[in-house]
């Protein structure tokens, strides 16, 4: 009886899906990341370049334990939404822009029902309003900043990015969300591989030369700044690749050479060895200037920056009074943005380069109401904390995996008359949204804010305001009227 009972069970169970298995599937969502998703054999099935109704014929590009990833063959049955004449040919084969097919109110109207689908998963936001999502300015060629793997052989090279779960490279070519000038110097650069017989790396042997290309363009001045990461430190190539790029994109005015001989997937290395004697450029976000050098985290959008830092301006409403903490300052673009409306500005930020940015955009543009302190947030707020500093606005604008739990904790101690969150992930957002209603604030309102069209990311400004009753801080009678961390002639 036990054999017969482990037969039937042999016969009754299936074949595990293998990479290069082609069947069909509907769609039915599609998830945070933008594929479509769906399900064969009982296994979720991730698919790249596929919208939410649509049905598919699609290939297996991966198979893991407990889900698929799947390539489109052929579009069986298309959405209402998906566009007859998408702005790149290469949608379904690309992880860069999944949501290219799909008509832009439609992507607008998806990205709207993320926020409220993630603030849904908490009873304290489940009716907290949000705002209808701004439009970006531009759809396409917003981007000023790319960051792209080198491959293959230099006889024909591959530059592009890595597809999902694997080490296989997409050659994005004429790449529809770049701004035109990154474009150009691309092709410039594929093109002085091959002349120049370069030597790309190779992961595999450890061997060759040139591993990624990372291209930042200036809109204001319209030039260009380049990042040849290397295995090792090498003059001859570079200098050679570097000469013929100048000769063909003119725009380009720095260059720099990183090197980086450490394994994995880390883009930069320690050490940059310019190849031009101009270092940095010029942007502009509004009428607030900023210098970039290769390694600064600029944003990678410049109008969509500044529909951000104008709703932080509009949300923070200052009266030229008020004390300000920028956390997770990054080179300081929303604390330069409201020095001229507030008392003084406090940034924090992690990375010392970017502090050294920071203080420099700050002379940059004659503000002498700003500081910037390099450290852990956490450490720099647990000592403003003791130090009774006084503060009337938080801006957190953490990296995607939001803040740590403590950092909102002591937010909270400082006890701001209000926070401002940027958010680039709705999903930690609303958890430390969540967590702040806890600890005595109520979320006023949250605007999305589409920065990456074609793509499934967004932003988010949020504001919340301290309930009353909600414990002391240093607000009451024994608060510092100057702040310690700022002497008489640091102010405006």
């Amino acid at each position: 009886m036990k054999k017969e009972h482990q037969q039937i069970e042999r016969k009754e169970t299936k074949k595990r899906p293998r990479i290069g298995e082609i069947f069909d599937v509907d769609v039915i969502t599609m998830d945070a990341d933008g594929y479509g998703v769906a399900t064969y054999q009982e296994m979720p099935v991730l698919v790249r370049g596929i919208l939410p109704g649509e049905q598919a014929r699609v290939k297996v590009t991966h198979a893991g334990h407990r889900e698929l990833s799947a390539g489109v063959v052929k579009i069986l049955r298309p959405a209402p939404f998906r566009l007859k004449s998408p702005s790149c040919k290469n949608g379904t084969q690309c992880d860069g822009c999944p949501l290219i097919a799909m008509s832009y109110p439609a992507q607008l109207a998806w990205k709207q029902d993320l926020v409220k689908d993630e603030f849904g998963r908490f009873r304290s936001l489940a009716d907290a309003p949000v705002l209808d999502i701004i439009p970006s300015s531009r759809r396409l060629h917003y981007r000023n900043l790319a960051k792209l793997v080198v491959a293959g052989k230099f006889s024909a090279p591959l530059i592009g990015i890595y597809r999902k779960n694997s080490h296989d490279i997409t050659d994005i070519g004429d790449c529809p969300l770049h701004h035109p000038l990154i474009n150009k110097v691309t092709t410039a650069v594929r093109e002085g591989i091959i002349k120049g017989k370069v030597p790309i790396f190779s992961p595999r042997s450890s061997s060759g030369l040139l591993r990624y290309l990372a291209v930042r363009v200036s809109e204001a001045e319209n030039r260009a700044m380049v990042t040849f990461v290397t295995a090792r430190r090498s003059f001859n190539e570079i200098h050679h690749l570097a000469k013929f790029l100048k000769a063909a994109v003119p725009e380009v005015d720095v260059m720099v050479q990183n090197v980086n001989s450490s394994p994995g997937n880390v883009i930069f290395g320690e050490h940059d060895y310019f190849v031009t004697p101009r270092k940095e450029l010029r942007e502009t976000i509004g009428s607030t200037a900023f210098t970039v050098s290769p390694r600064s985290f600029f944003q990678v959008n410049s109008g969509g920056a500044l529909l951000i830092y104008e709703k932080v301006r509009e949300l923070a409403h200052l009266s030229g009074r008020e004390t300000v903490i920028d956390l997770y300052s990054g080179i300081g673009g929303i604390a330069l943005f409201l020095a001229p409306q507030a008392r003084e500005i406090l940034g924090i930020e992690a990375v010392h380069p970017a502090v050294a940015d920071a203080e420099k955009n700050a002379r940059l543009n004659g503000l002498r109401n700003c500081r910037f302190e390099a450290g852990d947030a956490a450490e720099i707020l647990e000592e403003l904390k003791q130090d009774e500093y006084k503060v009337d606005l938080v801006v957190l604008n953490p990296p995607r995996k939001g803040c740590d739990e403590r950092v909102l904790a002591d937010t909270a101690a400082l006890a701001p008359g209000q926070i401002i969150y940027v958010s680039c992930s709705p999903r930690t957002l609303a958890r430390d949204l969540d967590i702040l209603s806890r600890l005595g604030y109520r979320l006023v309102e949250t605007q999305p804010i589409d920065m990456f069209p074609q793509t499934p990311h967004l932003e988010n400004v949020a504001l919340l305001t301290r309930l009353p009753n909600s414990g002391s801080g240093p607000t009451g009678p024994g608060a510092k009227k100057i702040n310690p961390r700022f002497s008489k002639g640091d102010h405006q």
